[in-house]
């Protein structure tokens, strides 16, 4: 994509495409305002710079509104040629409407301070901890709204950015379409973290602990279909089956998942899939994705029992952890459209 273009000239060629003309009274120039008060061009910073797998789940909804979705990148070393994501650097930064932080790292806090002229929305899309990120003061001044996708979630976030604001629940995108959940008999999904660190973002620990009550698990007669972490090695997990499509539309394969606790953990607990979370001692997980764990092993021992107890979570300890299920995407786009005043 050419970021050079420019919003007038990419108007004129919508126009032109859609065959606006002229007609009635009704000026070309009136049409492009219509269309342009329609549109916003979104600009994402996440804490894992390269990891357009958290604005993914967005784009159903912008294109449906006619929005476009852009994530900051560093540089495009980490990108796929074929992402669905469209991406751009700081040194090509297309006109915009709002500029979307998903947290307070280094990478989001750069991007905030070199745009500083774009109004700032702060939206919880991966888990955070409650302690105030070093450079959240240097933007949270600026916030016009904060979201996140479940109380939870926004008790956590208002202490990671060190603020004591009003935070929109709009529920997590990824709950909007939930796959009916259908387990074949004896199968067992594994989510998995990252067992190593990259330029991307950090790892979790556990990984041994997950692969070892993996093989408990295989041995006892399991069928283990493994969802992968965007970025978790792949060839760890090779000797089972690896999912082909995302952990939450795998999930509904499944009768029980067990994994390291992560932003997925709540989601997977939305579709009805029963969840077991490995609990490494050096890991920090928030309380909230632990409440949607039936189980919690700390030994690979008791995989087996952990897995043939677990139970789905109530609804009142969902709603506390995933928040509102359905619309989110829209909910969130809301907020994004119209973030009010600035407050400080």
């Amino acid at each position: 994509m050419n970021y050079e273009i420019t919003r007038r000239s990419l108007l004129t060629g919508l126009l032109s495409g859609a065959g606006l003309v002229a007609v009635g009274g009704v000026s070309a120039a009136h049409a492009a305002a219509e269309i342009d008060r329609n549109r916003r061009r979104v600009l994402i910073a996440t804490n894992e710079p390269w990891g357009t797998y958290h604005a993914a789940p967005l784009l159903p909804e912008a294109a449906r509104l006619g929005w476009e979705v852009v994530q900051l990148v560093p540089d495009r070393t980490g990108v796929k040629p074929d992402d669905p994501v469209t991406v751009a650097t700081l040194d090509a930064v297309p006109e915009a409407d709002l500029l979307v932080v998903t947290g307070a790292g280094d990478w989001p806090a750069d991007c905030a301070k070199r745009l500083r002229r774009l109004p700032l929305v702060a939206s919880s899309l991966a888990y955070q901890l409650p302690v105030e990120a070093p450079r959240a003061a240097e933007f949270r001044g600026r916030l016009r709204a904060i979201t996140a996708s479940s109380p939870a979630e926004a008790a956590v976030f208002d202490d990671y950015l060190g603020t004591r604001r009003e935070i929109a629940v709009v529920g997590t995108p990824q709950t909007d379409n939930l796959p009916k959940h259908a387990p074949e008999p004896g199968t067992v999904l594994v989510l998995t973290s990252v067992t190593r660190p990259d330029a991307t973002g950090g790892a979790a620990p556990g990984t041994e602990l997950l692969l070892a009550a993996a093989e408990r698990l295989a041995a006892a007669g399991k069928h283990i279909l493994v969802g992968l972490h965007p970025r978790e090695d792949r060839t760890l997990w090779e000797r089972y089956e690896i999912s082909a499509v995302p952990s939450v539309q795998a999930a509904a394969r499944t009768e029980v998942a067990i994994g390291i606790p992560g932003t997925v953990f709540p989601v997977v607990a939305a579709a009805g899939v029963p969840l077991v979370g490995c609990t490494d001692p050096k890991l920090q997980i928030p309380g909230y994705l632990l409440s949607v764990c039936s189980h919690t092993i700390a030994s690979p021992e008791d995989a087996v029992a952990a897995v043939a107890e677990a139970k789905p979570v109530s609804r009142k300890v969902l709603y506390e952890a995933v928040g509102p299920v359905g619309g989110s995407a829209r909910r969130l786009f809301k907020v994004w459209r119209d973030p009010g005043r600035p407050r400080r």
